[in-house]
């Protein structure tokens, strides 16, 4: 029987999504966008199902509440699209996600507020094998300071990321920045599914640390420590 291959040499995908807020279980998808294995490029634009875009969201993405009842097709369309979209790749290789917790909690939770299949139901079990370089790049440099962004961590691995929190151009650099992990941590090249058990323990280690830094300044420090998608072990 052959060895696995490590998860970067061969064909990646990415997924990202743009949305209406920051909470992943009560924000709704905006936009979205897949880069296949093969390189192709898939985008969605929803017109929110009649909900309103806040302005500070807007901002970030640059997509209205008027823009998207304008020219997005309907929610749960596009939420069961992506849905299907996203089990596909899993179904075949490893799928990378920057700060996955947020945009695949969101959209489990949108599957399930429009009533279609979960990524998971459709999965048939749990949702991976991810790849977040989020998650990689606390691991493997815990103690360097600075932001954690993708655009600060694409600017640290030398990525170009041109039209920042657009989905195709973060899910683009997310997975090069990935790629760019990978070269610069050789003990990351494994297959997919072993990198995947990996990250379960060090966003789990993570949320630790976190949880009692917060304690320590009498702050909040309720972190859920599940990945890939939050309230799942």
């Amino acid at each position: 029987m052959s060895t696995p291959r490590p998860w970067n040499r061969g064909p990646l995908a990415a997924f990202d999504s743009e949305t209406s807020g920051r909470d992943p279980l009560s924000a709704r998808l905006v936009s979205a966008a897949l880069v296949a294995p093969s390189g192709q490029v898939q985008r969605w634009l929803s017109d929110v199902g009649g909900e309103e875009i806040p302005a500070e969201a807007a901002r970030v993405h640059g997509i209205s509440t008027e823009y998207a009842r304008a020219h997005g097709r309907p929610a749960k369309t596009v939420v069961d699209e992506v849905a299907d979209a996203v089990a596909w790749v899993l179904r075949v290789g490893p799928l990378v996600v920057m700060n996955a917790p947020y945009d695949l909690t969101l959209l489990e939770a949108e599957c399930r507020r429009h009533g279609v299949p979960t990524v998971r139901e459709r999965l048939g079990g749990p949702v991976g094998p991810i790849v977040d370089p989020l998650v990689l790049d606390r691991a493997t440099d815990r103690y360097r300071r600075g932001k954690r962004t993708l655009e600060a961590l694409a600017a640290h691995y030398g990525v170009q990321l041109e039209g920042a929190h657009s989905a195709d151009a973060d899910a683009l650099a997310a997975l090069e920045v990935a790629r760019q992990i990978a070269e610069r941590f050789p003990n990351l090249q494994v297959p997919a599914q072993a990198l995947h058990r990996l990250q379960v323990g060090w966003h789990a280690r993570w949320a630790d640390s976190f949880a009692s830094y917060l304690a320590r300044r009498g702050e909040p420090a309720d972190i859920d420590g599940s990945w890939p998608v939050r309230g799942v072990a």
